[in-house]
């Protein structure tokens, strides 16, 4: 029987675009796959905005939090795949992760930056929606290519 793999999706934060990542992969793909994010710099807490549009489409988050990526070098967690959702965690995470061939680096824009421009519910909403819809796309995309 095959092992299931399992992707590390890591940012700057760990509150939004890897916190949306592993949510989807962990819902639409657990027989394939077991997901988890952490932050080059952790945030310490998921994206408020971001929580609250996952628990709109029916995500459970009850077990996520904002974390370092330390904690998986640290406890030596086998992890077949790291996958980097922004340029900074990409300079910070390719030099220190062992396993150099598993990274995958996809530049996805923060929403975050883009909440702090505005206070319109509704382009709040159509952030976190457009982003997460890029993240679904391209988790498509690699697990499809990764068959």
């Amino acid at each position: 029987m095959r092992k299931t793999k399992t992707i590390l999706f890591v940012c700057t934060g760990n509150s939004a675009r890897s916190i949306i990542a592993e949510s989807i992969v962990n819902k639409n793909y657990r027989n394939q796959f077991i997901a988890f994010s952490a932050g080059s710099n952790p945030s310490g807490k998921i994206n408020p905005y971001i929580k609250e549009y996952l628990e709109g489409k029916k995500f459970n988050l009850d077990t996520y939090y904002s974390k370092n990526f330390d904690e998986f070098l640290k406890n030596d967690i086998d992890i077949d795949y790291v996958i980097t959702v922004c340029n900074n965690a990409n300079k910070e995470v390719c030099p220190v992760w062992p396993k150099k061939k598993t990274i995958t680096h996809w530049d996805i824009e923060d929403p975050v930056e883009k909440f702090k421009k505005t206070k319109n519910k509704d382009k709040i909403n159509l952030i976190a929606e457009e982003t997460y819809n890029i993240i679904n796309e391209k988790i498509k995309n690699w697990i499809k290519n990764e068959k």
